[in-house]
């Protein structure tokens, strides 16, 4: 058995994992503005209720860059008091076990690749689109972090006035509609006319986004996730439309974009970052 973590922007979450499949899920809001001892103390908690004797290793996803040799984390998002924090290290004392730290992204996208729709793929990028925007890079079978576990960080390159996370995460959603993606999708589903014109808003700006990683990487296949992919069907159609003038047309033709249909993928992903290692 291998315990995965998921520490998201607003979310904990931990999962006991046996041979690919999630026993036990366990979920606690964030308390992000508080200080280091305390956040970890509400980490090391979630992850004291699954312990069992036959846990072999932890994982453990963060949103930040990550010195993953040393499992050191650094700036991370929504903690403004994890600034550097040896989370391999003080996991590993308290729970004498082996801990591995990899980027929240990494470990949705090798959640996909061990389990989920990018099984088939060789080479794809998975984007988790939620309260940030991020990608998980994987090439020739292998996850690309990068030097700094930073390879993914799409979301920061530089987009209209703003940036691709500002325009397609929940900070569009809430500074340019004064709404949430949930209230959005809820209204979508209602059939309400204006939520839809956001979601094709979004959809454009998504595209965007589809070509930056397809122009950078080409790879074969892109696995969306993250919150936000539960509205797909709503922007799929202005996400493809924005990708009608990508300077390549064969390219597109070639590229499969799927939607993530695994429930707790990250949490899967970051129980075989343990048993990987």
């Amino acid at each position: 058995m291998f315990i995965g973590v998921d520490l998201g922007g607003t979310n904990i979450r931990a999962g006991l994992i046996e041979q690919g499949v999630l026993i036990v899920v366990k979920q606690a809001l964030l308390i992000g503005d508080k200080t280091l001892q305390q956040t970890i103390s509400q980490l090391i908690s979630i992850i004291a209720s699954l312990i069992t004797p036959d846990v072999k290793g932890i994982g453990v996803g963060v949103p930040s860059v990550v010195d993953i040799e040393n499992g050191i984390v650094f700036d991370v998002v929504n903690i403004p008091s994890w600034k550097r924090v040896e989370l391999k290290k003080i996991l590993g004392a308290e729970f004498n076990l082996p801990v591995t730290i990899n980027n929240d992204v990494n470990c949705f996208a090798l959640g996909e690749h061990r389990y989920g729709q990018a099984k088939a793929f060789s080479s794809f990028v998975a984007l988790a689109i939620g309260t940030g925007l991020g990608a998980g890079i994987f090439i020739n079978n292998t996850l690309y972090p990068g030097n700094n576990c930073g390879a993914g960080e799409i979301g920061s390159l530089p987009y209209l006035d703003k940036n691709f996370e500002f325009y397609s995460s929940s900070e569009f959603f809430e500074s340019m509609h004064t709404t949430t993606a949930l209230k959005a999708h809820e209204a979508a589903l209602k059939g309400e006319n204006y939520a839809k014109e956001i979601w094709q808003e979004y959809g454009l700006h998504f595209g965007n986004v589809i070509k930056a990683v397809v122009y950078t990487y080409d790879p074969e296949a892109i696995v969306i996730g993250g919150s936000i992919s539960k509205a797909y069907p709503f922007f799929e159609d202005a996400m493809k439309k924005s990708l009608a003038d990508f300077q390549f047309p064969e390219t597109i033709k070639r590229l499969k974009i799927l939607q993530s249909n695994t429930d707790n993928i990250a949490l899967l992903g970051a129980a075989a970052l343990a048993q990987n290692e």
